[in-house]
């Protein structure tokens, strides 16, 4: 697809909100399942409802939404929080980085209009002066619209270590009300040149936030990255669609590079400018920076959950499980983090590397590196309360109108005890309502589902007894989520 004449422009602005990261340095809370745009809640929200809320006026239109396939339904159920629908989820077969899943949603808004103009978003950052970045936005508009490929630059309040930088020619530059000039990016810099960057003024945080019309950027792909242009063209045009998703075709998307927009992009890019922004902004990388977004108590502490700090200073407590308190003594500058199944115990100065600690325990095939015993699914959630050789226990919540897949497994049995609500059990050819104290045995290779077709929540503990307990071992049948051949 080549890039057309000039079209009409439109006045409204075309949210991309990119939801596929990890956040392994937030680990043990976030996780491959529950990452950090899901896992932080900031005022009631979490970063990614916090995303989508931030462009919620009428100068913007409703957002794409660039995920991947264990996270889609954690999107439906997050917009559904915030009452707010998407103009489409696209669904990555896999994690290329951002260069490929921009690309992927540009090119349907250039085909409805070449002139469109796409405000590309992380799902993972906090910006606590909306009006303020709104303004920012409309500031930088007119240059986007001329065809600039506008990048969002944030002032830096310190030496930072784990951002890129942005360049300005001119010091004054950097307190501007309109885009400036970029000299060039400037990668991760060590603390000397850090301290250097942020004395000279001329230097701002790369914040990933892009604002360009399709037609730029996607003339842009075609001069700089054609090949990953053609690879995400083939996705796009092998891309299949259900009742709420549009799944990328996997051979095309396979041949786009895993590599970021910035190197793929904008380094090379010669219609580039920079929109300064002074306003509050966090992208909550790491422990440390939720510490320094947190409310602090009079001794610099910031607690989450059920935790209590006794003579401790400018530390975080933070306990993720209702009935598991966190208690700090003589604590100084420490990050205490407790889930169900880990515990982190580290030096504020020392945020940075716990990515380093859950790249280990991938290596070690430890499960809580990736996983934890908390997990949500479309029709609700499940707890692992119990896991032994031969033998799972399980808490399940299924919410009002929804229903487990009709399944079997191969390799385990299942005992189900209803505690709560009232579920409609499917084992075989038999079907009957279950209400609390009912037991529901359901054998290996049994054909079942549950379904909860009241107003309340169906509350449930599943043991299942087997040799393999995997979540692999599923066969489905039927499924009110599309996941029939899928996950």
């Amino acid at each position: 697809m080549m890039v057309a004449p000039a079209a009409s422009r439109s006045g409204v602005v075309h949210p991309v909100i990119l939801c596929g990261g990890a956040g392994t340095r937030l680990w043990p809370t976030s996780r491959r399942a529950q990452p950090k745009q899901f896992a932080l809640v900031v005022d009631g929200l979490s970063l990614f409802q916090h995303a989508v809320t931030l462009v919620d006026t009428e100068e913007f239109g409703s957002p794409t939404i660039v995920t991947g396939p264990d996270l889609r339904f954690r999107v439906l159920e997050q917009m559904a929080g915030v009452e707010r629908a998407a103009a489409s989820i696209l669904v990555e077969p896999d994690a290329r980085n951002t260069a490929p899943a921009v690309l992927a949603a540009a090119l349907p808004l250039y085909q409805a209009d070449p002139d469109a103009l796409m405000l590309v978003l992380p799902s993972d950052h906090r910006i606590a002066d909306v009006e303020g970045f709104r303004a920012a936005i409309a500031a930088a508009t007119p240059r986007a619209l001329d065809g600039d490929l506008i990048t969002f630059g944030i002032h830096p309040t310190r030496p930072e270590t784990g951002y890129g930088y942005l360049e300005l020619a001119d010091p004054a530059a950097r307190n501007a009300s309109e885009p400036q000039h970029l000299v060039r990016f400037v990668e991760k810099p060590d603390a000397a040149r850090a301290e250097a960057m942020l004395a000279d003024e001329r230097h701002l945080w790369n914040a990933g936030i892009f604002l360009m019309s399709a037609r730029a950027i996607i003339a842009a792909y075609q001069t700089h990255a054609p090949a990953i242009y053609d690879a995400v063209t083939e996705a796009l045009d092998a891309a299949r669609n259900d009742a709420y998703f549009t799944y990328l075709g996997k051979a095309g998307w396979m041949k786009a590079g895993n590599i970021s927009i910035d190197y793929a992009i904008m380094e090379k890019a010669s219609n580039l400018a920079v929109m300064p922004f002074a306003g509050r902004w966090s992208d909550l990388g790491d422990w440390a920076s939720v510490w320094r977004d947190g409310e602090v108590d009079e001794d610099g502490n910031v607690l989450s959950g059920d935790s209590l700090a006794f003579s401790c200073e400018n530390s975080l407590l933070r306990s993720d499980v209702p009935d598991q308190m966190v208690v700090g003594l003589d604590l100084k500058d420490m990050i205490v983090v407790a889930t169900t199944d880990a515990v982190l115990v580290a030096p504020r100065s020392s945020s940075q590397r716990v990515g380093q600690v859950v790249n280990q325990l991938r290596q070690l095939d430890r499960s809580e590196a990736n996983d934890s015993r908390h997990d949500r699914r479309p029709w609700g959630w499940y707890d692992r309360l119990s896991v032994r050789d031969g033998f799972q226990v399980k808490q399940i919540l299924v919410d009002a109108g929804q229903a487990i897949s009709l399944q079997s497994h191969r390799h385990r049995a299942e005992h189900w005890i209803i505690l709560a609500g009232k579920a409609r059990v499917t084992v075989g050819d038999n079907r009957r309502d279950a209400v609390p104290g009912d037991h529901v045995f359901i054998p290996a290779g049994a054909v079942h589902r549950l379904e909860n077709l009241q107003r309340e929540p169906v509350i449930l503990v599943e043991i299942q007894v087997g040799d393999y307990l995997g979540e692999d071992d599923i066969v489905r049948y039927s499924d009110h989520y599309a996941r029939v051949g899928s996950v």
